[in-house]
C-alpha cells in the first residue's frame, strides 16, 4: 500500500503548510526586511532645530538648501559621525586608545544606520612626499610590477619607492650554536628608491642667509629673524649655554667654525643648567620645522618667511623624479617607473593594457582597473607624480572616490559633499552615472549638493532651510524631485532658474597681455585678458584654466587672487577675528569704558579663567569620548563677569559677538555705538551674503561656501584693481548665485576688473567676455579654443562649453 500514494507523514506536512499559508498575510516578509529606513529623530547638531527625517536605504538621497542651512550638520555631523563612532566602539579598548575620540551627536534617536564611507572635499595631506600615486595605491602596484618585470632587476618593490632610503650597515653579531656563542662579521644592505640628494622630495633648497639673521647684531640683541626662533625661552638658554659661540658677539664677527655651528651643526646632546637638551644648527632645524610640510599648508607669516628665505629648485641629481639612479635604470619596454609616473594617467592606462604577462595577471588587472577609474571620473589628465597638496577640493574628492569604484562592498552608506565641485557640465553627467552605479550595487548614497543636474537624479530629496544659520535648521521639504519643484521652498522655486545671455556687454578699458604661457599643459598660449569687465575663464577640468590665470596673472602687481585654499583657524577663531573686525570693536569698548582693549578678547586678559575663554569645559574620559559642557562660571559667554559689566550702546561684548552681521551693520553704523572701521568690514560681509552669520561663530562650524565668501569679503579690502576668483560659486545655493552675480557687477561697476575661473553656466551667461580653454584635458587641452562674448559662444556652439551653455540658456 505504501507505494500506491503519498505517506501520511507527507500528507500531514502538506496540510500544515497550507494552514500556515492561510494564516500568514501574503505581504509579510522576513523580519530583517523591515529595516529599510535610516531614522533620525530630534537632531540638534549646530543649527538643526529638532529635525525628524526618515531616509530610504539603497536609494540616492540629495540634501539641498541654502549654504549654512544645516545640510552638513545633518549628513556629516549627525548621520556619518554616529556611524563612525559606533564602528570605533567595536574595537577593543586598547585599540580605541590610539583612535580619535568622537562624541555622540546631539540627537535623540538615530536608527538603521549602516557603515558610512565619507568622500568629502577635505584637501589631501600636504606632505611633500604625498602624490596622487601614493594616495591611491597605484604607486604600490607599479612598484611591484617593476620589481617583477623591470630589467635589470634591482631588488624588491621598496627599491622603487622614493619614500624608502638605502641603508648599509656592517658589524659584529653574536651567533649561538649549541652551547657555544661565536662572534661573526655581518653586513646589511637594503636598497631603497629614494634620491639621496633631495630625500624623495624632487626639489632641493637653498637659503638666503640675510633673511635668517641680521649679522650686525648679536644673538642676545635679537639677530634672528626666523618666526618662532627668538632668544627668549628655551632657544635663548640653548644658545647661551651651548658654548659653541659668544651670544654677545655680532654674527659677522663669528669665526668659520662658529658660523658652521650656528648654521649647520647636526643634533648634539648638551647640558644647560643641569638640564639635558639638544642643540641643532639653524638650517637643519628649519628643514624639520618648516620644510617637512607643504608650503601651501603653512600659516601666512611662516609661509611668507619661507618664500622670502628659501629657494626651491628641481633636484639636479634625479631631475625632479624623486628616485635614485638604480630605480631609474630598471625599465619595462624602455620605460622606467619615473617615466610611468610622469605620464598622463589616460596614456599610462593604455601602456599598462599593452603588457601581457600571465605570471602577474591579477596585478595587471587591478592596476588597469585603478587607472581606468581615474579616466572614468574625469581625472585622466592627472599624472601619478602630481603632489597631492596641489589638487583642488573637487579633484581631491574624486581621487578618494577611485578606491571605492571597484569595491565589492554592498549595503554601505556613501556620503558625498558636493561631488560636482570643480566639474564642467560635460563631466557632471559622468559623475551622475557613478553615483547611480554605487546605488544600484545596493548601497545608500547621501549627497549634499546644489547643482540641479544632480538633484534631478535623486530618488529622495531633503530640503533644509528656510534660511541660513539661526534662520535655518528646519525641514522644509521631504519627498521626490517633482514634489520639490512644486513645494514653493527656496530650492523648489529656483530649481529651474536659467540666466539669460546679456543683450549688451561692457566695453573693455584695457588689457592684460599673456604671452607664451607654458605652465603645466599650456602650449605657449598668447591671450589678451580685457580689463574693466567681467571675464569668465572656462573649459573642462584639467584644460589649463588655473595654470593660465594663476600661473601668469595672479602674482602681478595690483592683482588680488582669491583661491580655493581652505581658511586656517581653530574653534577660537571666528568671523570677527578673521576679518580684523574685533580690533576696532575692542578699541571702541575700551574707549567708552576707560579700560584696556585686551579685556575684550576671550583669548587674552578678559577670558573666563575657568574655561580659558573657550566657553566650554572638556572632560577627558581616556579611551572613551570626551564630554564638552557649557562653562558654569561664564555660562558659555567666554568672558569674566567684570568684563561683561562694560557696555557699548547698551550691549556687552558677548552680546555683540552673538549678533548676526545684518544686525551689527545697523548697530555700528549709527548712534552711540557708531564705529566706522567696524561698519566698513560688516558691509563687506553683508555684500557677500553672510548677513546671517554671527560675529562670534567658530570658523570650524562654517560650511565650505561660507568660508569662501568670508575670504572674498576680506580680500575686498585690498587695494588691487584686478580680482581673480577661482570658482566662487562652489558651495553656493541656486538662490545665492544671483547675489554673487550682483556682487561681481558692483565690483566691475566700481572700476575693478574681475576674472572668474568658473564652470557654472549662470556666471558664463552673465560675463562680458569668455576665454574658453581645451578642447580636452591634460595634453588634449592647454589651448585657447574660443575668445568672445557669451552670445557669440552660444551662437557658434564651437566648443564643449558652448554646447552646454547653449543648452542651458535655451
Amino acid at each position: 500500500m505504501s507505494g500506491v500514494g503519498p505517506s501520511m507523514t507527507a500528507v500531514n506536512a502538506a496540510k500544515r503548510t497550507a494552514a500556515q499559508q492561510a494564516t500568514t498575510p501574503p505581504t509579510a516578509g522576513h523580519p530583517a526586511d523591515g529595516h529599510d529606513l535610516i531614522r533620525v529623530h530630534g537632531a540638534r547638531e549646530n543649527n538643526l532645530k529638532d529635525i525628524h527625517v526618515e531616509l530610504p536605504k539603497r536609494r540616492l538621497t540629495v540634501f539641498t538648501g541654502v549654504s549654512g542651512s544645516g545640510k552638513s550638520s545633518l549628513v556629516f555631523g549627525t548621520i556619518a559621525a554616529e556611524s563612525q563612532r559606533l564602528i570605533n566602539e567595536t574595537y577593543s579598548a586598547f585599540v580605541q586608545g590610539f583612535m580619535p575620540n568622537l562624541g555622540r551627536p546631539d540627537v535623540d534617536v538615530l536608527d538603521g544606520i549602516t557603515t558610512a564611507i565619507i568622500v568629502d572635499q577635505q584637501r589631501m595631506g600636504a606632505d611633500p612626499r604625498s602624490t596622487v600615486g601614493t594616495a591611491t595605491d597605484a604607486n604600490a602596484m607599479l612598484r611591484i610590477l617593476f620589481s617583477r618585470l623591470g630589467k635589470p632587476h634591482i631588488g624588491p618593490p621598496s627599491a622603487y619607492s622614493f619614500n624608502t632610503a638605502s641603508v648599509r650597515a656592517s658589524g659584529a653579531i653574536t651567533v649561538e650554536r649549541g652551547n657555544r656563542t661565536k662572534s661573526e662579521k655581518a653586513t646589511f644592505n637594503r636598497l631603497g628608491g629614494m634620491c639621496p640628494r633631495c630625500e624623495g622630495r624632487g626639489s632641493v633648497t637653498d637659503f638666503d642667509l640675510t633673511q635668517l639673521y641680521d649679522d650686525s647684531k648679536s644673538l642676545a640683541e635679537g639677530a634672528l629673524t626666523i618666526p618662532g626662533f627668538g632668544t627668549e625661552g628655551w632657544y635663548g638658554r640653548i644658545f647661551a649655554g651651548c658654548g659653541y659661540f659668544d651670544v654677545d658677539k655680532p654674527i659677522r664677527k663669528f669665526t668659520r667654525k662658529e658660523t658652521h655651528d650656528l648654521l649647520h651643526r647636526e643634533p648634539t646632546k648638551i647640558k644647560v643648567d643641569g638640564v639635558n637638551l639638544t642643540y641643532e644648527g639653524l638650517i637643519p632645524r628649519i628643514r624639520k620645522s618648516f620644510l617637512a610640510k607643504d608650503v601651501e599648508a603653512m600659516q601666512p607669516h611662516v609661509r611668507a618667511f619661507v618664500e622670502r628665505a628659501v629657494t626651491f629648485t628641481t633636484c639636479p641629481e634625479c631631475d625632479g623624479t624623486r628616485l635614485s639612479p638604480e630605480a631609474r635604470s630598471s625599465k619595462i619596454g624602455g620605460r622606467s617607473i619615473a617615466d610611468a609616473c610622469s605620464m598622463q594617467i589616460s596614456d599610462l592606462a593604455e601602456w599598462v593594457a599593452g603588457l601581457a604577462e600571465p605570471s602577474i595577471a591579477p596585478l595587471l588587472e587591478k592596476l588597469r582597473h585603478t587607472l581606468d577609474s581615474f579616466t572614468e571620473i574625469g581625472l585622466g589628465y592627472l599624472s601619478l607624480d602630481r603632489p597631492a597638496g596641489t589638487l583642488s577640493g573637487g579633484e581631491a574628492q574624486r581621487v578618494k572616490l577611485v578606491r571605492h569604484l571597484g569595491s565589492s562592498l554592498t549595503d554601505v552608506t556613501y556620503v558625498f559633499d558636493e561631488p560636482t565641485a570643480g566639474l564642467h557640465p560635460h563631466d557632471i553627467r559622468r559623475m551622475n552615472d557613478l553615483l547611480l552605479r554605487l546605488r544600484d550595487k545596493g548601497n545608500t548614497v547621501l549627497v549634499v549638493e546644489h547643482k540641479p543636474e544632480v538633484i534631478a537624479i535623486a530618488d529622495h530629496v531633503v530640503d533644509l532651510g528656510p534660511g541660513a544659520g539661526s534662520a535655518g535648521g528646519t525641514l522644509c521639504f521631504e519627498g521626490d524631485v517633482a514634489g520639490l519643484r512644486a513645494s514653493g521652498t527656496t530650492t523648489g522655486r529656483h530649481l529651474d532658474d536659467r540666466s539669460k545671455v546679456k543683450d549688451s556687454v561692457r566695453a573693455a578699458g584695457g588689457k592684460l597681455e599673456i604671452r607664451g604661457a607654458a605652465t603645466h599643459n599650456l602650449k605657449g598660449v598668447d591671450v589678451d585678458v580685457p580689463l574693466g569687465v567681467l571675464v569668465a575663464v572656462t573649459g573642462v577640468a584639467g584644460s589649463g584654466k588655473s595654470s593660465l590665470i594663476h600661473g601668469s596673472l595672479a602674482k602681478r602687481d595690483g592683482v588680488i587672487p582669491v583661491d580655493q585654499a581652505p581658511i586656517k583657524g581653530s574653534r577660537r577663531s571666528n568671523p570677527a577675528t578673521y576679518t580684523g573686525l574685533l580690533e576696532p570693536i575692542r578699541k571702541a569698548f575700551a574707549k567708552a569704558n576707560g579700560v584696556k582693549p585686551a579685556l575684550f578678547s576671550a583669548n587674552s586678559e578678559g577670558a573666563c579663567p575657568t574655561c580659558n575663554g573657550a566657553g566650554v569645559t572638556y572632560t577627558d574620559l581616556a579611551i572613551m569620548a570626551g564630554v564638552a559642557s557649557t562653562c558654569e562660571d561664564c555660562e558659555g559667554k567666554r568672558f569674566q563677569a567684570e568684563v561683561l559689566e562694560h557696555r557699548l550702546g547698551g550691549r556687552d561684548i558677548s552680546e555683540v559677538l552673538a549678533m548676526p552681521v545684518g544686525e551689527a551693520v545697523g548697530f555700528f553704523g549709527e548712534g552711540e555705538a557708531r564705529v566706522p572701521a567696524a561698519h566698513t568690514i560688516l558691509r563687506r560681509l553683508a555684500d557677500v551674503g553672510l548677513g546671517y552669520l554671527s560675529l562670534g561663530q567658530p570658523l570650524t562650524t562654517l560650511s565650505g561656501g561660507e568660508r569662501q565668501r568670508l575670504k572674498l569679503a576680506t580680500h575686498m579690502a585690498g587695494s588691487g584693481e584686478v580680482y581673480v576668483l577661482d570658482e566662487p560659486t562652489t558651495g553656493l545655493h541656486l538662490a545665492d548665485v544671483e547675489q554673487l552675480l550682483g556682487l561681481l557687477d558692483r565690483l566691475v561697476d566700481s572700476g575693478k576688473s574681475v576674472i572668474v575661473i568658473e564652470h557654472h553656466q549662470a556666471v558664463m551667461a552673465h560675463a562680458d567676455w569668455i576665454i574658453d580653454l581645451g578642447p580636452g584635458a591634460g595634453h588634449d587641452g592647454g589651448r585657447v579654443v574660443f575668445e568672445g562674448t557669451p552670445a557669440e559662444l552660444v551662437a557658434s556652439r564651437a566648443t564643449v562649453t558652448g554646447e552646454h551653455l547653449a543648452e542651458y540658456v535655451a
